[in-house]
């Protein structure tokens, strides 16, 4: 199943000349996500029913014609390739026009939301969505893995505050990306916006937490990783290209 979703987005979503910021674009493409959720009944709505969440693993993102102020964005978002421990789901977004502006691709698990552990998805929550198995926006099925490296030159500390949490009692996933962002030395922060990015989730950030970032530029490609230095644990790893 395809679902359908059409959002309009306002002046704080844009940067640079009237465009959205890809912020605001992961903000747009879990919306269409969530709402279709909520339609096969897994979603927010219904989480005091079935104890149930979905949790983001990864990203990837390509944009193709970046979207402007005002303009209504028309979104087609579809799960694919279900597993029992996670699955995936992609997204084409069009202008107002009917241009393809930008395609996307995630993967997620759905956690039980008592005991916070994997939960295998059942044959009933796969007939829920409908997938459309084989309908990749990138032709693959697994989004490929960031390589930490070995060396950086630039970091950016931030301690997570109360407006960070999510509905999971986590830092939100949107916000790890402008954190890489604050990571980037001025001179490659002032070049945006990235056409083409990722991001991997490794480990959830909390409340308090102290968040390290820490940057490094590979053969054209900055990567961002996100330490946890209150845990002690890698939390996530950006990569922001111009284009693919």
């Amino acid at each position: 199943m395809i679902f359908k979703e059409t959002i309009k987005k306002g002046i704080k979503d844009i940067g640079i000349n009237n465009k959205l910021k890809n912020e605001s674009i992961l903000e747009i493409l879990e919306d269409a996500g969530s709402f279709h959720s909520d339609y096969a009944g897994y979603g927010v709505l219904n989480m005091n029913e079935t104890k149930l969440s979905w949790v983001l693993l990864e990203w990837k993102i390509q944009v193709l014609k970046r979207p402007i102020y005002n303009h209504k964005l028309n979104i087609e978002t579809w799960g694919r390739d279900f597993r029992k421990a996670s699955t995936y789901r992609d997204f084409k977004v069009f202008d107002e026009d009917g241009t393809l502006s930008i395609i996307g691709s995630s993967k997620w698990a759905m956690i039980d939301i008592n005991t916070h552990k994997i939960y295998r998805i059942t044959d009933e929550i796969f007939d829920k969505y409908k997938p459309e198995d084989g309908l990749k926006v990138f032709g693959k099925e697994e989004i490929e893995k960031i390589e930490v490296p070995e060396n950086f030159s630039n970091e950016y500390t931030y301690k997570v505050e109360r407006k960070d949490i999510d509905i999971n009692n986590h830092f939100h996933n949107t916000l790890y990306l402008s954190l890489a962002y604050e990571a980037l030395p001025d001179e490659i922060y002032n070049e945006r916006e990235f056409d083409y990015f990722r991001v991997t989730y490794k480990k959830e950030i909390m409340y308090g937490d102290i968040v390290k970032c820490k940057y490094a530029n590979i053969n054209n490609k900055h990567i961002i990783v996100l330490y946890n230095e209150t845990k002690e644990t890698l939390s996530a790893i950006v990569e922001l290209k111009k284009a693919k």
